[in-house]
């Protein structure tokens, strides 16, 4: 009698996860991220295409989602939430169709051969996190539209062709914590309200054609408060180092190597807590090093030849390139 006592409910059970099952099977993919994955599939060639089987980019009956493309369900329906289609020798311009992908949290295009401008469509992508387009050959002026990513964390614009001045928008964008900028033709300087982004921790914009002091991108009280790595190198940076630089408290990697800046070396910056890596060389530098250098606690390396330093002054540790990738920054 047991048994029979407990047989609705295993019933009821069973009819339970059958409808959820039905409500599973039935759940489509939006036409508007079907359509446009579709439309980035006839743009992007062999190398691609040959891995996208199917019309739904999220996946139809056996057939898994594409490659790369990752989705999540929301509603009735599944929506396109990650975009990574990189090292796959993409030829040709940005793909627009991209930006119709309203629910994108990740674009990943990397180490491609994408061409002209990024579009001011991308400024559509609200609930973007990841952005990263290093390595392609992409040019002209940064939108200003980058500006209404409010989500984004991260942003890889580094190794492509990149002109015109670094855009002021990017202070816009509160949750940023790496921006990567380097290795480009940006022109003019550093625009200083990037300081008061509040959780910046790697701010690159070596190899470019910027100018100024630094004395101008901190010049806002307070500024860049949890800042880590800064990369200054091989632009056209003037002035000294002002004696202000120690309140960024956090900087761990300073590199101001291949610039025309001048002057001492204040005695403040060897009190930075964590300074590990202070790269001064190919400037025109003079004076002596303050011992303070010699005893910090934490500082691996100090390059500083190519310089008007004393006689007498040495470096710390041995000079090595640094070289970091993706994977170290997306935490």
């Amino acid at each position: 009698m047991a048994r029979i006592s407990h047989l609705p409910s295993a019933i009821l059970l069973i009819f339970s996860l059958s409808l959820i099952q039905s409500v599973v099977v039935q759940c489509k993919t939006l036409k508007r991220d079907v359509k446009a994955l579709n439309e980035i599939k006839a743009s992007l060639g062999w190398r691609v295409v040959y891995a996208w089987v199917g019309d739904d980019p999220c996946g139809d009956g056996d057939l898994p989602p594409w490659s790369g493309v990752t989705c999540s369900t929301q509603g009735d329906y599944r929506v396109v939430t990650e975009l990574e289609v990189y090292a796959v020798s993409i030829v040709g311009p940005f793909p627009t169709a991209v930006t119709n992908l309203l629910d994108l949290t990740k674009l990943d295009l990397h180490n491609n051969k994408l061409t002209g401008p990024l579009p001011p469509q991308i400024g559509r992508l609200k609930r973007l996190k990841i952005l990263n387009v290093r390595w392609n050959k992409l040019q002209d002026v940064i939108p200003p539209e980058i500006g209404e990513l409010k989500q984004l964390t991260h942003l890889y614009l580094s190794f492509n062709n990149f002109k015109g001045e670094v855009p002021k928008e990017l202070a816009n964008l509160p949750e940023l914590r790496y921006l990567h900028l380097h290795e480009n033709h940006f022109t003019g300087r550093i625009p200083p309200e990037l300081g008061t982004l509040q959780h910046l921790r790697h701010l690159d914009v070596g190899n470019n054609r910027l100018v100024g002091t630094i004395r101008e991108l901190i010049r806002i009280e307070g500024c860049f408060p949890v800042l880590r790595n800064l990369y200054l190198n091989n632009n056209y940076l003037t002035g000294g180092i002002p004696a202000q630089l120690a309140n960024l408290t956090n900087l761990e990697i300073l590199y101001l190597s291949y610039n025309k800046m001048t002057g001492v070396i204040p005695y403040s910056i060897a009190h930075i807590p964590k300074l590990t890596y202070l790269y001064l060389d190919h400037n025109q530098f003079s004076g002596r090093i303050p011992d303070a250098f010699y005893k910090h606690p934490f500082l691996k390396e100090m390059y500083i030849e190519e310089n008007a330093f004393r006689p007498g002054v040495k470096p710390i540790g041995l000079h090595k390139v640094l070289e970091l990738t993706d994977a170290d920054f997306l935490v």
